[in-house]
């Protein structure tokens, strides 16, 4: 099976796979790629495998990675969306998962009732709207709401700092929901992901464990404990490398990988 697997991949010189976070680490936050990340990843593509690991839906994240009009499936290997729970391995679909299917409908609507309401008490400068987004594998919950321009958002950003409010809020539905079976895990600048526990980055893995790889690399910007990268970042099965911004991420593929 490994045998098949890595002949997919035959014409790169080296048997390695890296993975990448897309928010602040290929990115900016919400942010298209730059011509020059993407200039990068085609070259490193030339030598081993890359994939994106990230947390937002398939849609959102190729609206960052597709370039002056290209395809993302055509310039990673694999696409893991929702943490891996919706996955491509050279444009071809892999099996996925469904978080209302785990959690059950009425359980669901518990949740997210006391999920609004949380909302609706919070005191902050600003709310926009779409407070809960609800995806394949997961929902993401943001204060301020998605539909912040990427000034409010910043704004937020600053503002849950100094404050906590993501922290506080994740705390409260640990202990309320403590048997619903999920984890909560903040990312990104607004928001924060639920899915259930084993559901994380490290999720991905599961669909290159038959691949033979030498090596698995990860890079991320939220590796701290409590962030979403923590679990895939510090998992024994990857190397992880912790970066500050796109800019970083590029400094050290070149230094890493002698681009």
């Amino acid at each position: 099976m490994v045998a098949s697997s890595i002949s997919g991949f035959s014409d790169r010189p080296h048997k390695k796979l890296v993975l990448f976070d897309v928010d602040g680490t290929l990115t900016p936050a919400r942010q298209a790629a730059s011509p020059e990340m993407i200039e990068l990843l085609r070259a490193l593509r030339k030598k081993l495998v890359i994939g994106f690991v990230g947390g937002s839906d398939l849609v959102k994240i190729s609206e960052q990675l597709s370039v002056n009009g290209s395809d993302v499936m055509d310039d990673f290997d694999y696409a893991f969306a929702e943490n891996g729970l919706t996955a491509y391995k050279l444009g071809k679909a892999l099996e996925s998962q469904s978080f209302i299917k785990f959690v059950g409908e009425d359980r669901y609507k518990l949740l997210v009732n006391f999920i609004l309401h949380y909302i609706a008490d919070m005191d902050i400068p600003i709310k926009r709207g779409t407070f809960v987004e609800f995806r394949n594998g997961m929902i993401n919950v943001s204060p301020v709401g998605r539909n912040a321009t990427i000034a409010e958002r910043n704004e937020f950003e600053a503002y849950d700092k100094k404050h906590g409010l993501r922290a506080a809020f994740v705390r409260t539905l640990q202990e309320k929901f403590t048997h619903y079976g999920l984890t909560y895990s903040i990312g990104g600048q607004i928001s924060f992901d639920v899915f259930p526990h084993g559901w994380d980055k490290t999720y991905a893995l599961k669909h290159v464990a038959d691949e033979g790889f030498e090596e698995i690399h990860f890079f991320g910007d939220k590796t701290y404990k409590g962030g979403n990268d923590y679990e895939i970042f510090s998992d024994s099965r990857t190397i992880g490398h912790a970066v500050s911004s796109p800019v970083d991420t590029i400094r050290i593929l070149k230094e890493l990988f002698a681009m």
